[in-house]
């Protein structure tokens, strides 16, 4: 088996949720979706389980984390400037927010950071490895 990455997010409404990772270019596999979890694809690598907070009390008795807080932020590496800026956009136009910290344009690199829903917080994210500088080669 491939090593593959599976993220299991606790949502609190299954379908708004889905429909948001649908909007951001995940696609959901029906196969080991169902009424309580929606697997979310967005490549062989990495995968996300949404799952109601019902199925989620299956997993860990844990507390949920207050609204507005944050404990990880995900990140995605997209191909473009144009494909993060369009996730940004995406995410307000499906009920999370967008750029929740301030917009990170470095020349080589572009961050816009947005949230879910349920205030799950992902990056979006470009690079163009030919545009940073290489590093300095040490003194001898």
């Amino acid at each position: 088996m491939t090593k593959t990455l599976f993220i299991s997010l606790p949502v609190s409404d299954l379908a708004v949720s889905t429909a948001f990772y649908q909007a951001l270019g995940f696609t959901l596999n029906p196969a080991f979706s169902s009424a309580d979890g929606s697997a979310m694809v967005w490549n062989e690598a990495v995968q996300v389980m949404l799952v109601t907070h019902a199925k989620w009390r299956t997993f860990t008795q844990r507390p949920f984390p207050p609204t507005g807080s944050c404990g990880m932020m995900l990140s995605l590496a997209l191909e473009s400037r144009a494909e993060v800026d369009a996730m940004n956009e995406a995410a307000a136009a499906h009920g999370g927010q967008a750029d929740v910290n301030p917009m990170e344009d470095h020349g080589f690199m572009v961050t816009r950071d947005l949230a879910d829903p349920d205030g799950h917080m992902w990056a979006a994210l470009w690079m163009d490895p030919a545009a940073m500088t290489p590093p300095a080669e040490p003194a001898a």
